[in-house]
């Protein structure tokens, strides 16, 4: 297909130039489609090349004026979005439960979750940029941290508030802006977060939710005016945006998934282990970069934790995501089960075993039934891929040094949890486990104040904590003799 024609003019404007053969792809589907019906709520339009323009241009004329606010004045308006977003957890949570079927309950805790990432930097930023004196015999050096501008935010559909929120709070209080291309079935999502930071009081241009499908990426990236980029997604996407980025010159942070292990040793508690193994697979209706996948299980308790784990698979509460009791709820898509199906019988066909489910569920929406897989093939995709939803692969090993080998033989690696109550094991599995996190007797998390990211194809970057806020800024050396 021929691609869309993006170019420069003097001053950095956009130019988006609608081929023939792109009218299809410009004007995709950007919609409100209820997985745990299949029922199309709403439809929005794209944004024509004309609107982007008037975007980027609010957006670099808002960075021109936010970037001389002071910390105080910044924090004063975060702190009113996360009493907003406190405020009005339950309509947040209703528009994420309707567009990708998340639980009722977890889409609360994400809208709360949301309001203590906006807190934590309201209350720390201004801590961690201030400014670093280094002793050189000068007058006066040190270092500053200082905004850098406009950003592009490329976000998932999978924690529709949070993935964005975690990208707002640290990159608006360090005085940038920043533009918001989300996924296209969570629109709704992505137009009640710009309400929320526009009602907590940020300029006209702050921020801004663009309602377009992939098309116009490559050319918003190209634009002068947007200086950096940060992505959540596929292996794909982020190949794509990072080529595109690194064309420019522009910094980008990939967050792009994972094939978490979930590893346990004899000495941990089974019975908590295996709760809390259950819970770490279907998170998110098993939807999550984080949640455990594969499990490597030690030879010496491999069949009491199969029975038990397939056990509580097979008594989750499988209906509607709105319903308080539901524990797992539909995929986001019926192309996301389709998906998934082919992959799980590619595995079975290569040599699995289905210890449960293993077929989508015949009910209306996009549903699958919780999966156990064992005596998983190396080629097959249970062991090479990311699995998107409720299958768990069952791996086991003979001793630690197996163990740390088959959860490394990934090309992934943002998170791996480990359950021992070995000091030596854990020793080896912190240094050992390739993974930019590492939770020892815990499921995987994200929290503010801690580091978020992973390494080799997972990606690179961190998001959260202090090295989150310092990933777009200036890095600026001052020297006064």
């Amino acid at each position: 297909m021929v691609g869309p024609q993006n170019l420069y003019l003097p001053r950095g404007h956009y130019i988006w130039m609608e081929l023939p053969n792109e009218r299809e792809e410009t004007r995709m589907a950007i919609a409100t489609i209820n997985p745990a019906t299949g029922e199309v709520v709403k439809t929005f339009e794209p944004l024509t090349g004309v609107q982007i323009e008037q975007k980027l241009e609010s957006a670099a004329s808002a960075y021109q004026k936010h970037r001389r606010t002071s910390f105080a004045d910044r924090a004063s308006k975060m702190l009113r979005a996360a009493e907003i977003l406190e405020k009005e957890k339950d309509e947040c949570a209703h528009l994420m439960t309707l567009e990708m079927g998340k639980p009722l309950k977890a889409a609360i805790a994400e809208a709360l979750k949301c309001a203590t990432g906006c807190r934590y930097y309201a209350e720390n930023a201004e801590k961690f940029l201030a400014d670093e004196v280094v002793e050189t015999g000068a007058k006066r050096s040190f270092i500053r941290y200082l905004p850098i501008g406009p950003i592009l935010a490329i976000m998932p559909w999978n924690f529709p508030f949070w993935q964005v929120f975690r990208f707002v709070a640290p990159a608006f209080m360090a005085g940038n802006v920043g533009l918001l291309k989300h996924a296209s079935n969570v629109p709704q999502c992505a137009l009640k977060i710009e309400d929320i930071v526009r009602r907590a009081g940020f300029a006209e241009g702050v921020f801004q939710t663009l309602l377009i499908g992939s098309g116009p990426v490559d050319g918003i990236l190209n634009d002068r005016r947007v200086v950096a980029a940060t992505l959540t997604g596929s292996e794909q996407a982020g190949i794509q945006v990072g080529v595109s980025a690194a064309k420019r010159i522009k910094k980008v942070v990939l967050e792009l998934g994972g094939s978490d292990p979930f590893i346990v040793m004899p000495s941990a508690d089974l019975d908590a282990t295996v709760a809390t193994a259950v819970d770490a697979r279907i998170q998110n209706n098993g939807q999550s970069c984080i949640a455990a996948k594969r499990f490597i299980v030690a030879d010496k308790i491999a069949d009491e934790f199969e029975r038990k784990f397939v056990k509580r698979m097979q008594e989750l509460r499988i209906g509607d995501p709105f319903e308080e009791s539901t524990q797992l709820g539909p995929l986001a898509s019926a192309d996301a089960v389709s998906s998934l199906d082919a992959d799980v019988k590619k595995t079975v066909a290569a040599g699995a075993r289905v210890l449960t489910g293993g077929h989508p569920l015949d009910r209306p929406g996009n549903f699958y039934a919780p999966t156990v897989l064992t005596d998983i093939p190396k080629e097959s995709p249970a062991y090479k891929e990311e699995f998107f939803g409720p299958v768990a692969s069952i791996f086991c090993v003979k001793d630690v040094d197996q163990a740390i080998q088959i959860a490394n033989d990934s090309r992934f690696g943002l998170g791996a949890s480990a359950w021992t109550n070995d000091p030596a094991e854990t020793e080896r599995f912190i240094n050992e486990l390739d993974a930019g996190m590492v939770f020892l007797n815990k499921m995987v998390a994200s929290d503010p104040r801690l580091p978020f990211g992973g390494v080799k194809y997972s990606g690179h970057g961190r998001e959260l904590a202090v090295q989150g806020i310092r990933e777009f800024v200036n890095i600026k050396t001052v020297w006064i003799q």
